[in-house]
């Protein structure tokens, strides 16, 4: 299929072709390994956190990656951390949720495809009702790549954190409705927090620097592989799964 600009007039044929836009593994493993080793996370997991985690990938069960946002490079160094740690197996059959802009420069958006891209038109950027219709394609998309086994991340904070990266940003429902239309299709999502601190700086409503966030800290909360069956349900207990995690990565620092 054609590769659409990515454009919210144009979502319909957005979503059209990220639904089945499958990036190639071997070049997908080899920009993970490559970020990895320039990065250099620390990866840290809850007591029983690596084992589970370790049992869901291995059992075949769609994960549901939340994260919270603190910088642009967040993306990055996330890639990193599936490369150094129990998420490995997955890169390459995991959709990362980006915002549209990263799609316009055309070598840029190769490289979010190539992670595993899918746009997402934000109110902030476009207007909370002229996203709406493309919002709604957008969680049916990924619920429907959940339904066939892909796991799906996201930064369900929406925007970086430039007030206090030690505690979450009011979470979008978006999260809650992937799961919930998930599970209507047949599929069994596990939740998967992921904390991230870069450490204390003197500015932390500044952006970040490359330097600074190298050896960033991530901790893994144990996975809830059983989620409640209402997506405001389900938003509650992202947020109190990530705070912990996010705890976790500021302790860990």
């Amino acid at each position: 299929m054609r590769r659409p600009e990515v454009l919210l007039e144009n979502s319909d044929a957005v979503y059209d072709f990220y639904r089945d836009h499958q990036q190639n593994r071997a070049q997908a493993w080899a920009a993970y390994w490559l970020l990895g080793r320039r990065y250099r996370p620390r990866v840290s997991f809850a007591p029983g956190a690596r084992k589970r985690l370790r049992e869901l990938i291995a059992q075949g069960r769609p994960l549901l990656i939340a994260i919270n946002h603190l910088s642009q490079l967040d993306p990055y160094t996330v890639a990193a951390t599936a490369w150094r740690s129990s998420l490995r197996p997955v890169i390459g059959r995991t959709r990362v949720l980006a915002k549209d802009e990263l799609f316009t420069d055309p070598d840029l958006r190769s490289r979010i495809e190539m992670m595993g891209g899918i746009p997402v038109f934000r109110g902030k950027d476009h207007g909370v009702r002229a996203v709406n219709a493309a919002g709604q394609r957008m969680i049916d998309i990924c619920a429907e790549r959940m339904s066939r086994g892909d796991g799906v991340a996201v930064f369900p904070e929406g925007t970086c954190n430039t007030v206090d990266p030690t505690r979450l940003q009011p979470l979008g429902t978006g999260i809650g409705h992937i799961a919930f239309r998930a599970k209507k299709l047949g599929a069994a999502p596990a939740l998967v927090s992921l904390g991230l601190s870069y450490g204390p700086r003197p500015d932390p409503t500044a952006e970040p620097t490359k330097a600074e966030v190298r050896s960033a800290s991530f901790y893994f909360g144990v996975p809830v592989p059983d989620l409640p069956t209402k997506p405001a349900e389900i938003t509650r207990v992202v947020r109190e799964e990530l705070q912990a995690a996010v705890d976790g990565a500021v302790a860990a620092y």
